[in-house]
């Protein structure tokens, strides 16, 4: 496969719709679609689940009633087998906490219909935990 030439565009909406679907109750749910029922692998802190069904019941555990991603920061480069990275940098307000800053690495993969999957997904708060 060659550089897909439109790998920002792609990236950069794909962002924005990933995290308005995350940050709405009432469309959490439909993040499911966007993962491939067996060759998705997501790292959320450390803790790896491969596939759709596992990725959203990590996401479905987690204990927030608010969510908010702020971005900062997103960059996309072309892989040469047609996918595209994207990592992102931002702060993530849940609740009433303080905002964390947090990066977010994807793997978009072509899928059927000029769709795209997510085949990667690592997920970090930036806190830092030096011994003193």
């Amino acid at each position: 496969m060659t550089l897909n030439p439109n790998y920002e565009a792609i990236g950069k909406a794909f962002t924005e719709q990933y995290y308005l679907m995350f940050d709405n109750p009432a469309t959490r749910h439909q993040l499911q679609a966007l993962y491939n029922a067996d060759q998705s692998l997501m790292s959320f802190e450390g803790q790896q689940m491969q596939g759709a069904v596992k990725i959203m019941e990590k996401i479905q555990t987690l204990t927030f009633q608010k969510i908010a991603h702020l971005i900062t920061a997103v960059d996309c480069q072309p892989m040469f087998d047609g996918g595209i990275l994207i990592n992102v940098l931002g702060q993530l307000k849940t609740d009433e906490d303080q905002p964390h800053g947090f990066t977010q690495s994807f793997i978009l993969r072509p899928s059927t219909g000029g769709s795209w999957f997510i085949q990667h997904d690592i997920f970090r708060l930036a806190l830092h935990h030096v011994a003193a």
